[in-house]
């Protein structure tokens, strides 16, 4: 793989060895010297990405097992030649798409809003194949092969309630679905254990997503089909090409476990193993990487030591304000009555779901917990609310509500607190992109 920097006003490539395995189903092609300012072949690997109904099964960017210890850092490599551009005139985006060339990317790299030193080339294009004709099963009878705790993405359109287990989502990354009638691309970055669901219409035009094979700060860099624009992940907006600036309507989604989700709703769907491609869905092929001690995969970036790197947080950004929530802190704290960019909001918790990056079965991987984040105005009252066993009551009422923000018993039962839109981030992702956020500590 490639790191891209700039040297002075023009940009140089250095190569970045990385450890390749059965992620890429191969390795990344050096570079000597003396090619450095051709074109290059973009990384070689042994298995070809798969169409569907193949059996080929090259899985996403390896991580290192880091119960072993530290990877290795690789020893000083030569400095490639290169020819400089002229330095008043040089264009950084005309050496960017030189390099990539032979990709056939369409894109207008003439385009951006990021700065292209920021991005490394870790996979072919859609080397991690996007889902685009999901299949769907019933919540009942039950899928056998999804335990109770396991983690899924969830949300709900005009009634329709849909699951997307991460065993699934870790191998894929993308899906395109249509839910309640709107076109939505439900992501997953493992490297950052970001879950984001996205509305896909841009300006009338309903676009398909898949893998650049790109990352920036270790998350996941998108492309669309219809203009080839290269999207954030997190943010979800255009950073190249044609659609650049424009942000994608983020959609209210929280990872659960499949119990609380098949409780919450027994008319809902789940996603199907039935992708058209074949994995070793329910085994985490990233196992120990989210190991608090750990560090992050391919991430070259600002710092906010604040938190440790992989500490998890629930984050929220509301009116221009940004707050988070870390898991830690909530694990005595089950519930935060906060206000952010003028919103009340509440934050519950409760554990009861697994980690998909833990050991090599997600099923039997530790308990995480789960996050959901409301608004706590409800037919013009604003509740407070405490944890209360396995659950949260509002002292306004003592009604009972469940992590799915329902009301189960008492005076309000039957009612919906609004979902907000939040995610559970890995510190590092979400503290590069917004490094003004404020991180939530109990008063005393």
């Amino acid at each position: 793989m490639w790191k891209l920097i700039k040297g002075r006003k023009w940009l140089v490539m250095v190569l970045v060895v990385a450890v390749i395995g059965a992620a890429c189903g191969g390795g990344a092609a050096a570079i000597s010297s003396s090619d450095a300012t051709a074109t290059p072949e973009p990384a070689q690997v042994d298995t070809p990405t798969p169409v569907p109904g193949s059996t080929a099964s090259p899985s996403p960017t390896p991580i290192p097992d880091r119960t072993t210890g530290p990877v290795p850092t690789p020893g000083p490599q030569a400095e490639p030649s290169f020819t400089p551009g002229p330095e008043p005139d040089f264009d950084p985006a005309v050496r960017f798409k030189d390099i990539l060339g032979r990709f056939k990317w369409r894109t207008d790299f003439s385009k951006h809003s990021v700065d292209y030193n920021d991005i490394l080339v870790a996979q072919i294009r859609d080397g991690i194949p996007p889902v685009d004709e999901p299949k769907f099963l019933p919540v009942d009878p039950a899928p056998f092969w999804i335990g109770d705790l396991e983690p899924v993405i969830f949300f709900e359109i005009n009634g329709d309630a849909r699951a997307y287990p991460l065993q699934i989502l870790t191998w894929h990354e993308i899906v395109n679905d249509t839910v309640g009638g709107v076109s939505v691309v439900v992501t997953f970055c493992p490297l950052c254990n970001t879950a984001l669901v996205f509305e896909r219409t841009v300006d009338g035009t309903v676009l398909d997503f898949g893998t650049t094979g790109m990352l920036r700060f270790s998350d996941l860099v998108m492309w669309d089909r219809q203009t080839e624009t290269w999207w954030q992940q997190i943010g979800g907006e255009g950073i190249a090409g044609e659609l650049t600036g424009v942000r994608l309507t983020q959609i209210a989604a929280s990872i659960i476990s499949w119990q609380d989700f098949k409780t919450g709703f027994p008319n809902g769907q789940v996603l199907s193993r039935e992708t058209g491609f074949n994995r070793n869905y329910g085994r985490n092929p990233y196992t120990g990487y989210d190991s608090i001690n750990s560090s992050p995969f391919l991430f070259v970036g600002p710092e906010d030591d604040r938190l440790r790197p992989m500490e998890r947080v629930a984050t929220v950004e509301i009116n221009g304000e940004a707050a988070a929530y870390p898991f830690l802190v909530l694990e005595d704290h089950p519930v935060v009555n906060d206000t952010v960019g003028g919103v009340p909001i509440v934050v519950f918790f409760s554990l009861g779901t697994t980690s998909a990056l833990d050991r090599d079965l997600i099923a039997s991987s530790r308990d995480i917990g789960a996050t959901g984040v409301y608004r706590r105005v409800l037919d013009g009252r604003e509740l407070t609310f405490v944890a209360d066993g396995d659950g949260f009551v509002d002292n306004e009422t003592g009604t009972r509500w469940n992590i799915l923000g329902r009301a189960v018993e008492g005076s309000m039962a039957g009612k919906t607190l609004e979902p907000v839109v939040h995610a559970n981030h890995f510190w590092f992702a979400w503290g590069v992109f917004k490094p003004e956020t404020r991180i939530w500590r109990p008063s005393g």
